[in-house]
């Protein structure tokens, strides 16, 4: 599968198709990033909720699965917050119904929710164990840690929201720029703005993008097949990143409730929430979003909202229910297939190369 009109990110990363699956943490591991790179896609791993042990680990399962084949590490890069213990238990206050009816304790500690940014020791894993690619949400690190994973051979990737932010990427080391479009799952990439009103569909941002920067651009929202793909480098991408079409594979780590709620919810069904993290993120509406509202002022700041929702979630998880957990996906969830990640590669490639060649 050679002949894609634009080579430039297939060149980039040295793959073989203009596929790459999204890092999504919790969702994704060593075993979805095998699959998508044996297919001629980008493999990744999140990195965000691992330690660097798991992060070596994972790693070394992949290089001896796909040795010579591209990996990309994803980061977060957000400021981590102050504490606000006020709002902490204001929050908190907020769910004590739920505690009373799940049978949690409300008045033991409240557990850690974390999501680490970026830091001297993720660079130094970087520098160590030199990944192809390197991808960061929420914006860039620091300038230096910047130039030292470019300097380790990494081509670094970044999320965009919007042209501005795109614009703001490619002046500061991005080698090719994610243009995510409000319909992809998952925690938005925004980092100029707090305002989910600021947010604009693929069809709308990735021509933008590709007219304003001159690096390569990969689109992300709403891509679940072959048409996604055609579609996307018509408007001026060079390849897509795929997400929730993923999360039906066998591969994707995701629980039983997420797994129905998958398979069940239309694809109207999908909000965005700040009540799981702190952060706007699209995920299948459940019930605590329909009672307190997806979005929320009572949340603190990324990533401390989910410390309280952890004691409800173990306990409703473990009897099959998804009422206080995250269902992350995009609105394209119903262009799901459960296929092995491989084979859905694969097919979406071949059947959008055909289309091209119409």
């Amino acid at each position: 599968m050679s002949n894609w009109p634009d080579r430039r990110i297939l060149d980039l990363l040295n793959i073989q198709l203009p596929i790459l699956q999204a890092p999504m943490a919790g969702a994704s591991g060593s075993a979805l990033a095998i699959a998508v790179a044996k297919a001629g896609g980008l493999g990744a791993l999140p990195c965000a909720m691992l330690t660097g042990e798991q992060v070596r680990e994972e790693i070394e399962t992949f290089r001896s699965a796909c040795p010579g084949l591209a990996l990309n590490l994803n980061f977060f890069c957000h400021q981590p917050p102050v504490p606000d213990s006020a709002q902490q238990a204001r929050w908190k206050q907020a769910l004590e119904r739920y505690y009373a009816e799940v049978g949690a304790d409300f008045s033991a500690p409240t557990p850690v929710s974390n999501r680490a940014p970026f830091d001297e020791q993720s660079c130094v894993l970087v520098e160590q164990m030199r990944p192809e690619v390197v991808s960061f949400h929420f914006g860039l690190p620091e300038a230096s840690f910047v130039q030292r994973v470019k300097a380790s051979g990494a081509k670094v990737l970044s999320s965009a929201t919007t042209v501005e932010e795109a614009l703001w990427l490619e002046a500061n080391g991005c080698d090719a720029i994610i243009a995510m479009g409000n319909e992809a799952g998952g925690h938005r990439g925004m980092f100029f703005s707090e305002d989910i009103n600021s947010q604009i569909g693929t069809f709308a941002l990735v021509p933008q993008v590709a007219d304003a920067v001159r690096l390569p651009v990969i689109a992300a929202g709403g891509i679940g097949d072959h048409r996604g793909l055609v579609a996307a480098l018509a408007l001026g991408a060079s390849a897509v990143q795929i997400g929730t079409a993923y999360l039906f594979c066998p591969q994707a780590k995701v629980s039983p409730a997420h797994r129905q709620a998958l398979d069940t919810a239309s694809a109207s069904d999908t909000a965005l929430t700040n009540l799981f993290t702190g952060r706007p993120a699209r995920g299948i509406n459940n019930r605590i979003m329909r009672e307190l509202g997806p979005m929320s002022e009572l949340a603190p700041r990324f990533p401390l909202a989910g410390g309280v929702l952890l004691p409800l979630r173990a306990i409703t998880e473990a009897q099959g229910n998804s009422d206080f957990s995250n269902l992350w996906a995009g609105q394209a969830l119903r262009l799901g297939r459960h296929l092995p990640a491989e084979q859905l590669t694969r097919e979406i490639a071949a059947k959008a190369l055909e289309q091209i060649a119409l």
